[in-house]
């Protein structure tokens, strides 16, 4: 699969799991949907009141997977997070359709509770059943 291959499947399927690691090291999941992508990386966006948040700002490199049932094809990223600074970012986002549930949070909270990463330097491969036991797979960058 090619770069603008995956980078198309990410955005057909933009429901992510992404790994991080705590300060002691334990792993930790959850499931995230990310804003947007292209060849500069994976855009998705948290709060400053999470734990994932103090867990990318202490430990920022991170796996994220996606995975489209359709073709049973899972594409692992890893990359390092780096955070987006960003105050009208912060309002295109919550004003972006499908966020609505963001704008009591910001309402609440303010604008500055919005945290945005984005993955960079990813580094990319592709499972499928057809190559469950091939290695290595090919991996890709953006």
């Amino acid at each position: 699969m090619t770069r603008d291959e995956m980078i198309e499947m990410i955005r057909l399927h933009p429901g992510m799991q992404l790994a991080t690691v705590d300060a002691d090291g334990c792993p930790h999941t959850r499931g995230m949907m990310i804003y947007s992508i292209d060849e500069t990386g994976i855009v998705f966006h948290t709060s400053n009141e999470k734990d994932v948040y103090r867990q990318l700002k202490s430990a920022p490199k991170v796996e994220v997977s996606f995975f489209n049932r359709e073709q049973f094809t899972q594409i692992r990223v890893q990359g390092t997070a780096v955070e987006i600074d960003d105050d009208d970012f912060r309002r295109k986002i919550v004003d972006t359709p499908g966020r609505e549930f963001l704008k009591p949070w910001v309402q609440e909270k303010g604008l500055s509770m919005i945290r945005i990463f984005r993955i960079e330097n990813c580094v990319a491969d592709v499972w499928t059943m057809g190559m469950n036991f091939t290695y290595p797979r090919p991996r890709v960058k953006f």
